[in-house]
């Protein structure tokens, strides 16, 4: 019965936003970098960290710093969604979100590298998920699957959080994906959306790995981290600004070059995924960890393989 009130609360929870959203203009208008071509309402994914703060109240007031952190970095991202938002002060407030996290899981007790190490995953799963962030549906499923994963770890395998909070946050993404996965989006994320989902998942996977001291774990996101860390290699390579918006990413140029359906590029990111995830739960179960990295070598190849065929296909057009 709980879930079912959360289900028709953010449900009305999100439709009152798309009315404020409308009534002050918080849209995102089709430009020379974007994967659409009609205008859609800005910002949808506020619905996660209220899905959060739902959950906390009702849950007894779990992991304070963690909600506080995620409140901090969700309300920078969204003004920074409304208007642009300095990005000094944006990266301090993301520092000290992540900060917030840290203490929450004691992490600031272990020594400096893993410190460093936990840091660099935190930022750099933030930004490849802000990133990635640019077709229908692709940031709902591909949640969707880490989160419906960490429930089957948490249930079957190794209990490392309430599973209140996977499900609830399980729940804000269906009702986001409701209006967002098809065909004329009627929402995006925006900054909010993928930046505090980013922020959640970081959470959860940290808990996770700190409490098997596993760190194949951070394999549950593999698909974003290939197309991240191989679109900023071929970027850094031409010589371009990495922190410069583009469109460079294989499921934009799925998408804008090879006409592709955004449905079917966020399913394809997401049965990857899901590939990974089976394997890496059956490796970790019979200790073969071997096989989980040929499969990631192999889809590493493929993903090489399709950036040189939309490669290709770019200079026959330009030649054309």
């Amino acid at each position: 019965m709980t879930y079912i009130f959360y289900l028709i609360f953010l449900l009305i929870t999100e439709l009152a936003y798309f009315k404020i959203a409308s009534h002050f203009n918080i849209i995102d208008k089709p430009n020379h970098r974007s994967s659409h071509s009609e205008i859609t309402i800005r910002g949808g994914g506020i619905i996660f960290p209220f899905t959060v703060l739902l959950w906390f109240t009702y849950f007894k007031f779990q992991y304070p710093l963690f909600v506080a952190g995620l409140v901090l970095i969700s309300s920078v991202s969204f003004v920074d969604d409304i208007s642009h938002f300095s990005k000094r002060w944006r990266l301090a407030t993301h520092l000290l979100s992540i900060l917030l996290v840290f203490l929450q899981l004691s992490l600031l007790s272990l020594n400096w590298f893993v410190i460093g190490s936990m840091m660099i995953f935190f930022i750099g799963v933030i930004n490849a998920y802000n990133f990635m962030d640019g077709i229908n549906g692709i940031t709902g499923l591909y949640s969707l699957v880490a989160l419906v994963t960490l429930l089957w770890i948490n249930i079957y395998k190794v209990t490392f959080i309430d599973n209140s909070l996977l499900l609830s946050v399980i729940i804000g993404i269906v009702v986001f994906s409701f209006f967002n996965f098809r065909k004329k989006a009627v929402c995006f994320a925006g900054d909010v959306g993928s930046i505090s989902m980013a922020f959640i998942i970081c959470f959860l996977l940290i808990k996770l790995i700190l409490q098997t001291a596993d760190i194949r774990y951070i394999l549950l996101l593999s698909v974003y981290g290939i197309d991240a860390v191989f679109t900023i290699c071929l970027r850094l390579i031409k010589g371009e600004n990495i922190f410069l918006a583009h469109r460079f990413h294989l499921y934009q140029l799925l998408v804008n070059d090879f006409k592709y359906r955004h449905i079917t590029v966020a399913v394809l990111y997401g049965i990857a995924q899901v590939s990974v995830n089976y394997l890496l739960i059956y490796t970790i179960k019979q200790n073969m960890y071997q096989v989980l990295i040929v499969f990631i070598i192999i889809l590493s190849i493929l993903y090489l393989i399709l950036r040189f065929k939309t490669h290709r296909h770019q200079l026959y057009k330009t030649a054309k």
